[in-house]
């Protein structure tokens, strides 16, 4: 028998903006390239793998703020957080040393433009970035809104934080053209209704917080919504079905409206 995959920590962040036509939220996401491995053609928020200069990062607390209360292993989540936004949408949840406003609009495509493409091939890394800017990760910006755990079995498995994040309005976010090659400010409701009629590729956690996001009318509602919530890890159990398909089983107090969720043997 296989050794089982080992499990990678991972963070995801849902950036969210208000909707400028209609009261509801849009979120960023962006469409994995096809020729990457894990997800490959999906439409899915920025993240990615919490990595040693994450670590490297979290051992110089002049870098960041609003880590009041968090374990080592938690403010890692949240600095790969920040930093795998940057890699994958530009977007830089970061403020200028001793200022209390997130860096500008211009500002944030100044480093981009300096650093994004060199950072995402390891040229330089997060933390010569930030000391050469003079930056601090806006750390207070993330809300945790949920745990979830690739299932057992699998080839490729993450041990995922998900946050939320109010996008800075002047920044907009564009895809690296490299892992993604669309991206896209999309309500929850559109994204799913694309993931019915087949326009998106949607994952099975990125459809369930999508539609828990989509009850929520407005940024700061979900904002204040995920503060008050516990959190339940998620990690899915995958049965087969006498027809061919498959059964997702998650804990029903995770709050996904469901506990069992069946494909179908073509899904």
């Amino acid at each position: 028998m296989a050794d089982a995959a080992a499990v990678r920590p991972a963070s995801t962040v849902l950036l969210l903006r208000d909707s400028a036509t209609a009261r509801e939220i849009e979120v960023f996401m962006m469409v994995r390239h096809h020729q990457i491995e894990f997800n490959s053609g999906a439409l899915v928020f920025p993240g990615g793998s919490v990595d040693k200069g994450d670590q490297e990062i979290a051992g110089k607390p002049e870098l960041y703020a609003g880590d009041e209360g968090l374990a080592a292993e938690a403010l890692g989540f949240r600095i790969a957080g920040v930093r795998e936004t940057f890699e994958e949408s530009g977007i830089l949840l970061a403020r200028p040393r001793r200022s209390e406003t997130l860096i500008d609009a211009a500002a944030a495509r100044e480093i981009e433009a300096a650093h994004r493409l060199a950072l995402c091939e390891g040229k330089v890394s997060f933390l010569e970035v930030l000391e050469a800017h003079g930056l601090v990760l806006a750390l207070d910006t993330l809300v945790a809104y949920a745990h979830w755990i690739t299932p057992e079995g699998m080839p490729k498995r993450f041990d995922t934080w998900f946050f939320l994040a109010a996008a800075p309005p002047d920044q907009l976010g564009a895809h690296d053209g490299r892992e993604s090659t669309d991206s896209v400010w999309v309500s929850p409701r559109e994204a799913l209704a694309g993931g019915e009629d087949g326009r998106f590729k949607l994952p099975f956690p990125t459809t369930r917080n999508l539609i828990r996001l989509g009850k929520q009318p407005a940024v700061a509602d979900a904002l204040a919504g995920a503060r008050g919530m516990d959190i339940v890890t998620v990690m899915p159990v995958m049965t087969k079905t006498a027809d061919g398909g498959r059964q997702l089983r998650i804990p029903r107090e995770a709050g996904y409206d469901g506990e069992v969720f069946e494909f179908g043997a073509a899904g």
